[in-house]
């Protein structure tokens, strides 16, 4: 049983920190996605007032297409962590359906040989 216990936080831990590691990482997808918002009206501003500097709207303009890509990136790792957090909790229910299993075999072996139950 002490075995289940460990597993039991072992598994709670592992959501825990997957949990987490989604929470920062959402959390820096939302800042970037505010960056570029504002980098889309500042290059949009500059190019109001700056109609004669084209190649500065335009390095501006391949600056917030390159945040642009990483923020798919972003949404790409989030759903990857949101995969995880699956797996880890299909994981738990394998993990205290196979505890179940070994409890009744326990139970089916100490009832066998008579055995004295163990208290948990």
């Amino acid at each position: 049983m002490a075995e289940t216990h460990d597993v039991d936080e072992l598994t709670e831990a592992l959501k825990d920190l997957f949990s987490n590691v989604s929470d920062i990482i959402k959390a820096d997808l939302q800042g970037t996605n505010n960056t570029l918002k504002l980098l889309e009206n500042m290059n949009l501003k500059v190019a109001e007032e700056y109609k004669g500097f084209g190649d500065v709207a335009s390095g501006l303009r391949v600056f917030v297409e390159q945040l642009k890509a990483k923020s798919d990136n972003f949404d790409e790792y989030v759903r990857q962590i949101d995969a995880i957090e699956q797996q880890v909790t299909d994981l738990e229910v394998v993990i205290s359906m196979l505890d179940k299993y070994v409890s009744l075999l326990e139970s089916k072996v100490q009832s066998a040989y008579k055995m004295p139950t163990s208290s948990p």
